[in-house]
């Protein structure tokens, strides 16, 4: 099952310098763990504030790379960190997990197309 939409990924990015493709990609590929972790650390301590800021830049990120999915569970944890709602907090974490490893995994197929 792909997550991202490789058509639309590939004409989003078919008039960009194949190098800053590639940078793109290795950024986030680079920050993704630390996203996650910084994610489940706002979680455990209950930063809503912080859950908010990072959930949304992690959708902003997400949305360039057109994994709807991924963003929308983004979106709906920056929703609860603005709320202060806890409340699924769990599943919705693992289930962006999941899907945003998917989508590290995909990337990296992607990243062959600009090297």
């Amino acid at each position: 099952m792909e997550i991202i939409d490789k058509k639309q990924f590939l004409e989003n990015f078919q008039y960009f310098d194949d190098n800053i493709v590639l940078e793109i990609i290795n950024i986030f590929i680079d920050e993704y763990p630390e996203r996650m972790e910084t994610l489940r650390k706002n979680i455990d301590e209950k930063d809503f504030d912080q859950l908010k800021f990072n959930a949304h830049s992690l959708k902003g990120v997400v949305a360039n790379f057109v994994a709807p999915e991924v963003q929308e569970l983004a979106r709906q944890i920056e929703i609860k960190g603005g709320s202060k709602d806890m409340t699924g907090m769990e599943t919705l974490y693992e289930q962006l997990h999941e899907k945003a490893d998917i989508v590290i995994e995909e990337l990296k197929e992607l990243r062959k197309n600009f090297e």
